[in-house]
């Protein structure tokens, strides 16, 4: 089965595909899209649901596994956060994927054995799991860590 995992993020939005062959995990590609500052919301949601839509396009997941959204205390990053959220739902939903919804705890609980693992950790561990030669970045290391817990 491959996954495509997604951390969204309204600036930078990671993905990460893995394969899953019995209890084997393989690595097949992860990155980012990034929007830009300057752009209006629309445009910005526009870049995140056609990159997103282009890697599924390109890389042909059978599910799809997304960070749930943390509530900040900012009221107002929550709702961008929302939003980014919304556009990675729809790049799934287009494509007539299954969606999986994973808490950032329960995604660092099954790929560090903590659900309160710094961002460190994480990428140390989906660095080690996935035999990686070198490590993802942040972002694409967090949506590499939610497909692993699909998987």
């Amino acid at each position: 089965m491959r996954i495509l995992g997604i951390d969204p993020g309204l600036r930078v939005t990671g993905f990460g595909v893995v394969d899953r062959e019995g209890q084997r995990l393989a690595y097949v590609t992860s990155g980012c899209v990034r929007t830009r500052d300057a752009d209006e919301m629309a445009a910005r949601l526009a870049t995140l649901l056609e990159g997103l839509g282009e890697v599924i396009a390109a890389n042909r997941p059978d599910e799809v596994a997304i960070e749930k959204v943390f509530v900040n205390m900012n009221p107002q990053t929550s709702l961008l956060l929302g939003q980014a959220r919304g556009a990675a739902f729809s790049a799934a939903v287009l494509a007539r994927l299954p969606v999986a919804e994973y808490t950032a705890g329960q995604v660092k609980q099954a790929v560090v054995g903590k659900g309160r693992a710094a961002k460190d950790q994480v990428q140390e561990m989906v660095t080690r799991l996935l035999r990686l030669p070198g490590r993802p970045s942040p972002d694409a290391a967090d949506a590499l860590a939610c497909a692993i817990c699909h998987a």
